[in-house]
């Protein structure tokens, strides 16, 4: 019998990636979820239209599913995070709690749910899962977010220990790849990088900040086959997992490499008064090696090159 598994945001990022792979598995009938975009049209997924801010209509969405996967979310880039921080907070708190609660209610075997790395103060080398230290004051730009994410963890936690639900809880790294938000408006800095190179017609490119942020950089084929790993293996009834490539990069090199990739010559300009958050931070995720025998296998620059193929492909535009 196929297993149902519930992809709550499939049109987002994370969601559309996770339902367009388990849809080619033939063990799994799958359902997804949105709300404020149009619906997937792909013939082996089932889209619900619901409201994840409604009680019932998550009740309703939930009953009989033995996997859901829990990638919805309001999400933007770091003009957001700066200016708009409360967007990220509220509607993100409500739609999980009712997802845990209602997973509790109905014995729902397995919960997916992607955390983020955001409550992890920066450093020089990669931070493990047990360096979260809660009495630390997090990066202020982050505050919000990253409080809501622990707060939904420990709620895993809490529901893992009292009912029949496994949770796999993901702290993943930036994510980059098909389907990211290339609006230059919402997406981060992979995407937004994308769009500025493969738009670009004067040869020039400003980019905010000053180009010694670092980050850990993820394709989304990777998580994906994470989660794939998750669903077979996950044994316990709570885990925490980081999941990233392991290694930082500036911002100033990923926007060269991008640029090389592309083929073009454009010439780069840094913006140091434009919204960014000054951080450096890796991801240590020997657990994920142990626990699922995971580890990434698309280094960035094969994922640059595969991304500017997808996006000439699927988006174009002076490509």
């Amino acid at each position: 019998m196929k297993k149902k598994i519930l992809i709550c945001g499939a049109t987002g990022f994370l969601g559309r990636n996770m339902a367009e792979h388990f849809a080619n598995k033939d063990e799994f009938e799958v359902y997804g979820t949105h709300f404020m975009r149009p619906p997937l049209q792909h013939p082996r997924i089932k889209m619900l239209h619901v409201d994840l801010t409604d009680k019932r209509a998550v009740e309703e969405v939930m009953r009989g599913k033995d996997i859901l996967v829990q990638a919805a979310a309001t999400t933007s880039g770091s003009k957001d995070i700066v200016a708009r921080p409360h967007i990220h907070v509220t509607d993100n708190a409500v739609m999980s709690s009712l997802i845990f609660r209602a997973a509790h209610e109905q014995k729902t075997p397995q919960i997916i749910f992607f955390s983020c790395s955001i409550m992890y103060q920066p450093g020089d080398t990669p931070v493990r899962e047990d360096d979260f230290n809660p009495s630390e004051a997090m990066h202020e730009k982050y505050f919000g977010a990253g409080c809501t994410k622990v707060y939904l963890e420990n709620i895993g936690k809490f529901y893992s220990e009292r009912g029949n639900t496994k949770y796999t809880v993901i702290r993943h790294s930036n994510m980059y790849g098909p389907h990211d938000k290339y609006d230059l408006e919402k997406s981060h800095v992979f995407g937004a990088t994308i769009t500025k190179v493969m738009t670009n017609t004067d040869g020039v490119i400003k980019v905010w900040g000053t180009g010694e942020e670092e980050r850990d950089l993820l394709h989304i084929r990777d998580l994906v086959n994470f989660v794939d790993l998750a669903v077979q293996k996950q044994q316990v009834p709570y885990t925490l997992v980081n999941v990233g490539y392991g290694s930082s990069l500036s911002v100033k090199e990923l926007v060269q490499k991008i640029i090389a990739a592309s083929g073009k010559k454009i010439r780069i300009e840094f913006d140091p008064n434009g919204p960014t958050i000054k951080t450096k931070l890796a991801l240590n995720s020997e657990r994920a090696k142990q626990i699922f025998g995971w580890t990434p296998t698309i280094t960035l620059d094969q994922g640059i090159q595969s991304t500017i193929e997808w996006y000439r492909e699927n988006i174009g535009a002076a490509a």
